[in-house]
């Protein structure tokens, strides 16, 4: 027998407002957690998908690559369902969260090693003067601000832009891209009203996407005439089976680390701030004692869980958890409830900066797991250790708010009122 999601969990999943009301939705899912770990979603006007809502499921089914392979779709109504490189239209951009297999591994290690702990840690100088910078712009607020607006949107980006070689007098662009790419449901944050038609969505994607395309086209070509060490210069000048790789996949090489590498990080930065405001004995905590930083910086991934899901299709008919699935089938990964599963965390809806085994999967998990997950940890715990030691006090002034999205959240505003040094 079908195991079903309930529709009015079935639709918070699927609706980008939902992720907004942050408590609600872990509500639900706890829910679901307990009565359907492992359901069909059948809505009318979607495909049928899966919902794998544990941790270890998540985990599980992450590592299946061969029978749960990867692909770049949506989870929207279903006449936008699959992207159009999907269903063997023409895309702009191929990113290495579609590939899998030999040819996933090939392209992921091109510029793996780049993003490995010890190339990073020839950068800690470069991007502590931007956090510093931050922090003292924090100071010079006069104690308080909508810290995401005003910090939290803007250092990772301009570590992001550090680390591709981008010049200052392009970060308006860079912030549009990933804005609109990642926030197109939230007027707050692009600016313009949410699409109302898959068309409208569309149409917006070609947009930024062709406008990143010539961007990135001229920053691979400048790496191309005079290389350097960033990242771009490894993507601009990448081969694979000994041939240039093509502009699809340069290009969604560039998008990814502009945009992943940027929201995720604001998100979890904003988040952690937040849980810390909230909770001054927490921060007394992490204050008394620095090295509990990188605990703060996990802690903060799991609490904000910015990558809301990614979809595996199935391969062949298979079993799971006595559920039989059937080739092609969709199989949603929902990473938030995954970081509260019950069974995994102790208090998981508590924020401790010294949880002691911390097994959040916030970055993923298996072959796809985040390849700029030592980046996000550096960035964060950079920031926190510029920060904490300058705080004498933290509050929230106003109640803070959610993103409107699905795939990619976080908080959208911040207020917070603080004394610093």
């Amino acid at each position: 027998m079908v195991d079903r999601v309930p529709d009015h969990i079935a639709r918070a999943v699927v609706d980008p407002h939902a992720f907004a009301e942050w408590d609600r939705l872990h509500a639900l899912l706890a829910q679901l957690r307990r009565e359907h770990p492992f359901a069909r979603a059948d809505l009318e006007g979607f495909d049928p998908f899966w919902v794998a809502c544990k941790h270890d499921d998540i985990r599980e089914i992450g590592r299946q690559n061969e029978v749960f392979p990867a692909g770049i779709y949506a989870i929207a109504p279903r006449k936008e369902l699959e992207l159009e490189y999907s269903v063997g239209k023409p895309s702009q951009e191929r990113v290495l969260s579609s590939m899998n297999g030999e040819e996933h591994l090939k392209y992921r290690l091109v510029a793996q090693s780049w993003f490995q702990p010890k190339n990073l840690r020839r950068l800690e100088e470069q991007f502590r003067t931007i956090a510093r910078r931050h922090v003292n712009q924090m100071a010079e607020l006069g104690g308080e601000c909508e810290f995401y607006s005003s910090v939290a949107v803007h250092y990772p980006l301009r570590v992001i832009n550090s680390i591709l070689g981008v010049s200052d007098e392009h970060e308006p662009f860079m912030m549009r891209l990933t804005q609109t790419v990642t926030n197109m449901d939230d007027p707050d944050l692009t600016g313009l009203p949410a699409p109302k038609t898959p068309e409208e969505r569309s149409q917006r994607s070609r947009a930024i996407s062709e406008e990143a395309s010539v961007f990135f086209k001229d920053l691979a070509r400048a790496r191309r005439a005079s290389p350097t060490e960033d990242v771009a210069t490894v993507i601009a000048n990448a081969q694979v089976d000994g041939k240039p790789i093509p502009e699809a996949e340069s290009l969604g090489y560039f998008m990814a680390v502009a945009i992943a590498g940027h929201d995720t990080t604001s998100a979890s930065v904003s988040g952690a701030l937040w849980a810390l405001a909230e909770r001054p004995h927490q921060l007394a905590k992490v204050q008394a004692n620095p090295e509990l930083i990188p605990n703060l910086v996990d802690e903060g991934v799991r609490w904000t869980t910015p990558i809301h899901h990614f979809l595996r299709t199935a391969a062949r008919d298979t079993e799971y958890r006595g559920q039989s699935i059937s080739k092609g089938d969709f199989v949603l990964l929902c990473y938030p409830s995954g970081n509260r599963d019950e069974d995994v965390f102790e208090d998981p809806f508590e924020f401790k900066v010294d949880r002691p085994v911390n097994k959040q999967i916030g970055f993923g998990f298996g072959n796809h797991v985040c390849m700029g997950q030592h980046l996000a940890r550096m960035e964060m715990r950079i920031f926190f250790e510029e920060l904490l030691p300058r705080l004498k006090s933290l509050e929230l002034a106003g109640t803070p708010t959610r993103k409107i999205s699905h795939f990619l959240g976080g908080p959208k505003s911040v207020p917070i009122r603080y004394k610093m040094t």
